[in-house]
């Protein structure tokens, strides 16, 4: 029988949760959240992105690897040692379970760049300089997540295995997004699984992107590479270009990513058209066209964002410290029986939740 024969391929399914005071709670919680969208994946990907989980190590750099090929892990960690200083170095616990066939290696290390490493750069970007040679140089291997005190955890599976199989329920972190992944245009492989990741960014992403070409060779002119093959690849990389480099903020890099129409831009006050206008002007190549529902999460934010038309559904809810965002509504109230608001974001409007000083 064909794999999606009675599926909805454009049934992605993400949610996320942000405790904005800081309190950390169970990864079982996001895993409750995601399973209730069960019919929106299909097994071939599912992951998790949870910050707050390594408060021992929250001065290192924690480096989620996934390695396919045993010479990889060799060649990778000679790398890693010519660059870092490493703290710890073990297997990412798992528990083994029928539904997830594992690659050859789950591995994570904890790391600090030399100082004379880092005389030219920021330590962010030569975190970046690192995961673009470990992708691209190294095969059979690839970075899962590169941040302080968080973590990504993916593979091939459904969402509710693959939290089973990396034993989330045992880590606490107070912001955690998953995901459930239908492929439609790309291979399911443990690499092409959600979230994304970068330093500490982290993307889900529902829908599907028409201008992962531009995207990709604008992304190039600022030394970003995908390597994934994966549009969500491109928009991760950009909300590290927009945000971290150029220092916007998320309601303007709302308004690049899912810009306004033309003709509403002209029914804009004097000063706001032309802000547009510029955005529009020298952003062009960073718009991303086609249908998506996104959560980009970072230490201290978590942001969501829909197409102009949204094409793609999104819910957010809020209750006390909590800020939820979620596919579908079910999937909020699964965690949150009794929601202070809840409300569909109007298309191109962001959610903004930010960790509390």
């Amino acid at each position: 029988m064909n794999r999606y024969q009675g599926k909805d391929i454009s049934g992605c399914a993400i949610t996320g949760i942000m405790d904005k005071s800081g309190k950390r709670f169970s990864g079982k919680t996001i895993i409750d959240s995601i399973a209730i969208m069960h019919e929106r994946s299909n097994g071939l990907g599912g992951g998790f992105a949870a910050y707050g989980i390594y408060p021992d190590f929250s001065d290192y750099y924690a480096f989620h690897l996934i390695y396919d090929l045993e010479k990889a892990k060799d060649i990778t960690e000679d790398y890693l040692k010519k660059n870092f200083l490493i703290k710890k170095s073990e297997p990412i616990p798992i528990h083994k379970i029928k539904e997830i066939k594992s690659p050859f290696c789950l591995w994570r290390y904890f790391l600090k760049p030399k100082s004379e490493k880092i005389i030219f750069m920021s330590e962010e970007d030569f975190i970046v300089k690192c995961v673009m040679y470990i992708n691209v140089q190294i095969e059979g291997v690839f970075v899962a997540s590169s941040g302080k005190n968080m973590g990504i955890f993916k593979g091939v599976g459904y969402p509710e295995d693959i939290g089973v199989f990396f034993r989330l329920e045992e880590y606490k972190g107070y912001l955690w997004t998953a995901h459930g992944r239908f492929p439609t245009n790309s291979v399911a492989w443990w690499g092409g699984a959600h979230p994304f990741g970068l330093i500490d960014w982290s993307l889900v992403h529902n829908g599907e992107i028409s201008s992962y070409g531009i995207n990709k060779r604008f992304l190039a002119n600022y030394g970003y590479i995908c390597s994934f093959f994966t549009d969500t690849e491109a928009i991760i990389y950009l909300f590290d270009l927009l945000v971290r480099k150029h220092k916007l903020t998320y309601e303007i890099v709302a308004d690049i990513l899912s810009a306004p129409f033309w003709e509403d831009i002209d029914r804009k006050s004097e000063k706001k058209g032309e802000i547009l206008k510029t955005l529009r002007i020298i952003y062009a190549s960073a718009l991303l066209n086609g249908p998506f529902s996104i959560i980009a999460a970072n230490t201290n934010f978590m942001v969501a964002l829909n197409d102009r038309v949204k094409l793609r559904p999104l819910v957010a809810s809020t209750f006390k410290d909590k800020l939820y965002i979620a596919s579908e509504e079910s999937a909020i109230r699964e965690v949150c029986n009794t929601p202070d608001k809840v409300w569909k974001p109007k298309a191109g409007e962001p959610v903004i939740g930010r960790l509390k000083e």
